[in-house]
């Protein structure tokens, strides 16, 4: 039977629907936030891989273009591949749910998000989610749930939840956070040079809103929920566990204080490998499957005598793998301009994490078409992030880039985004690329370092310059360490990853993700003032090596020049089919196609505006020549020389310049009667003549007769 749930949250309904539709999932609801709708469906399978060393978790954002009264774009008139927002929605969702799981429970886990109805001011992510944990913690899958997610603004001063598109527009913050009632454990937020009080004020007037949120799926939980499934698992005996850790404990503590990051991952490797052999060499006997199942234990417990040796080394003796102080960033290099024919180019190092960033500089039309469920339908700003195995001495697939190069590029994005200029300050379409050269820790915060410096480097005129960094925790017991500036197995073995990026004056992105179950007010305030410390330093070192943006851009860089034209007039340098600005652009660059590189770009807006781009100040100098030329307007009584284009019996066609031609009627071609126009004027030569005006139809007359008077 179908069941209902209502909330009033905010001021705005929140529907739950239950028994009605997708009855065959493992759990389903059908959640109704305002008019955005979104089915959330989870399904477990019945078998577990007990040998799988992950949990094979999947959750999947699916926009349907028909939720907004859209038909997908191109040739193939369905939904294809996931769009950015779909994958970091995804992600979004994902990463304060994977936690949340049980440690040992590995039957595979699908969660699928049907967006099927939008109200751009309702977020059907923040819907997407709360179905997620909603439909999650209703079924008999083990989920240490329920979870909820909102986004907060700020705007004239005020904390808002989950603002609309009008006041999303006016607020300096973007926040979107996930948590349990406890505690907050998933941070997402852009901002406009918030500072740190701030920004945790934020923090904890969105955990307020997320315990009303969870309170509700608490409530339906206990009327709909089912029994928690039992589930097989992984017994390890407490004998062998003791006798493995006698074997690699020692070992394993001097080899997590090895400094150079190949050297310590290859000892780790080597004593797992060693483990490994001796078990299967004394084991030879059994057969394959429980060979197998035993070899697996053995791995289970190494990574856990590695993950206690660690703790036990930061927490207890307060000491780092590579020597450093737990507040120290590693040490700091930075170079500009090294690819000759980019437009701005910079190298950021620290410690063994490298990024190289490149900036490009485009005509706005160049901007990118996006075919997704926002309002917004082009970006002029994109930070592209690449991820090569070499960094980090591997070999691996290479294919398009996965949702970890989507959220660390987005993460990139908006940091950047808060100090650009404006479209009309510096009308450009702007494409920064990091490439991940080598890494140990933090490579996204890396590419905004080095994106920085690359747009200073090509003369974009940035507001200030930007700055990040990653914080991590370490927890043992009620005992906790923050470190700055951590390196990949401080990532990897810690609880806390914690990106702060921003400028001198405030933050300007932030994301947190965790592996515990939540963090506290006081661990988030000592993180933001510890990060902050950390980002003036590096701020420091890249205004050292380039103090701020350079007043010209590249040599290579599209030169522009903007100026407003009369919009009726634009059709007219458009041309029937487009002749006339292909005319103008071939002629002016000298070039066959209109694609070739090396023609001058011309971008017409709505309003009149012109913006003309070309490497060469001279090509773009006879574009906006010719393209005036065209608009120029004719003014009355008012004598020109023109060239005779085309003769009738009625009269001749005079062409005043390229584009404005008009019409001399044969009574006025001469001050005497005319017979046969031909045998006053002939094409190709050139009259004077006075303008008349324009008819009603918006014809341009023209006499001879008039200007020999």
């Amino acid at each position: 039977m179908k069941k209902v749930f209502e909330l009033d949250f905010r001021g705005r309904k929140l529907i739950v629907e239950h028994g009605q539709l997708a009855k065959q999932a493992t759990g389903s609801v059908l959640v109704r936030y305002g008019d955005t709708v979104v089915l959330s469906a989870a399904v477990v399978s019945k078998t577990a891989n007990l040998l799988s060393d992950f949990f094979p978790l999947m959750v999947l954002y699916q926009e349907k273009l028909y939720s907004v009264g859209k038909i997908p774009g191109g040739f193939i008139k369905r939904e294809g591949r996931p769009t950015e927002n779909a994958t970091l929605a995804a992600r979004m969702i994902d990463r304060p749910m994977r936690p949340l799981f049980p440690e040992d429970f590995k039957n595979e886990v699908q969660i699928v998000n049907t967006v099927l109805s939008v109200d751009p001011n309702n977020s059907p992510e923040m819907t997407a989610l709360f179905g997620s944990s909603l439909a999650t913690s209703i079924s008999k899958i083990p989920f240490n749930g329920p979870i909820a997610s909102v986004k907060v603004g700020r705007v004239d001063g005020q904390f808002i939840i989950n603002p609309t598109v009008e006041q999303a527009e006016q607020s300096d913050i973007d926040l979107t956070i996930a948590g349990t009632k406890d505690a907050i454990n998933m941070v997402e937020s852009s901002a406009k040079e918030v500072n740190e009080e701030d920004m945790l004020e934020a923090l904890m007037f969105g955990h307020e809103a997320i315990k009303e949120l969870v309170a509700f799926q608490e409530k339906i939980i206990e009327e709909i929920g089912e029994e928690k499934m039992e589930y097989e698992k992984l017994e390890i005996s407490k004998e062998l566990k003791e006798e493995i850790t006698s074997l690699i404990e020692k070992p394993l503590d001097e080899a997590l204080r090895i400094k150079d990051k190949l050297e310590k991952y290859g000892k780790i490797d080597e004593i797992k490998e060693n483990l490994l052999e001796k078990y299967k060499k004394e084991n030879e006997n059994l057969k394959d499957d429980e060979l197998k199942e035993l070899l697996t234990k053995v791995s289970l417990v190494f990574e856990e005598v590695k993950y206690q040796t660690f703790r036990k080394i930061v927490v207890i003796e307060k000491q780092r793998a590579d020597g450093r102080k737990m507040n120290e960033i590693r040490p700091l290099s930075t170079d500009i301009d090294i690819l000759p024919r980019t437009h701005g180019s910079a190298l950021f190092t620290r410690g063994e994490t490298q990024s190289l960033s490149v900036t490009t500089l485009g005509a706005l039309g160049e901007h990118q078409i996006l075919d997704g469920l926002d309002l917004e339908s082009e970006k002029r700003f994109m930070l592209h992030y690449n991820f090569p195995q070499f960094s980090v001495g591997e070999t691996g697939r290479y294919g398009a880039p996965g949702r970890r190069e989507v959220g660390h590029g987005a993460l990139g994005e908006k940091a950047l985004l808060q100090v650009l200029p404006t479209e009309e300050e510096f009308p450009y379409t702007i494409r920064v690329v990091s490439e991940i050269l080598e890494s140990n820790g933090s490579s996204s915060q890396a590419s905004i370092c080095a994106g920085c410096m690359s747009l200073m480097a090509a003369g974009v005129p940035i507001k200030a310059p930007v700055a990040g960094i990653a914080m991590g925790l370490i927890t043992a017991g009620d005992e906790y360490t923050i470190l700055t500036d951590i390196q990949g197995l401080e990532d990897h073995l810690g609880d806390m990853d914690f990106k702060v990026a921003g400028t001198k004056n405030g933050i300007c992105a932030l994301q947190m993700d965790i592996k515990i179950n939540g963090i506290s007010k006081q661990i988030l305030k000592e993180a933001l003032e510890q990060a902050k410390e950390a980002r003036l330093q590096i701020l420091d070192v890249i205004t050292d090596t380039i103090k701020e943006p350079r007043k010209e851009v590249s040599q290579y860089a599209p030169k522009m020049m903007t100026f407003m034209i009369n919009p009726d007039k634009i059709k007219d340098v458009i041309g029937k089919g487009g002749e006339m600005i292909t005319q103008i652009i071939l002629e002016c660059s000298n070039v066959k196609s209109v694609n070739e590189i090396g023609a001058v770009k011309v971008d017409l807006e709505e309003d009149g505006k012109v913006i003309i781009y070309h490497s060469d100040k001279k090509v773009i100098e006879d574009t906006a020549n010719r393209i005036k030329e065209v608009v120029k307007e004719v003014e009355p009584d008012k004598i020109y020389t023109g060239k005779v284009v085309k003769v009738e019996d009625f009269g001749c066609f005079v062409e005043l310049w390229p584009g404005t031609e008009g019409l001399v009627h044969v009574s006025q071609l001469d001050t005497k009667r005319v017979e046969k126009p031909s045998d006053i004027v002939k094409v190709g030569d050139e009259i004077l003549v006075k303008s008349l005006g324009y008819d009603k139809k918006g014809r341009l007359n023209l006499s001879r007769k008039e200007a020999i008077k």
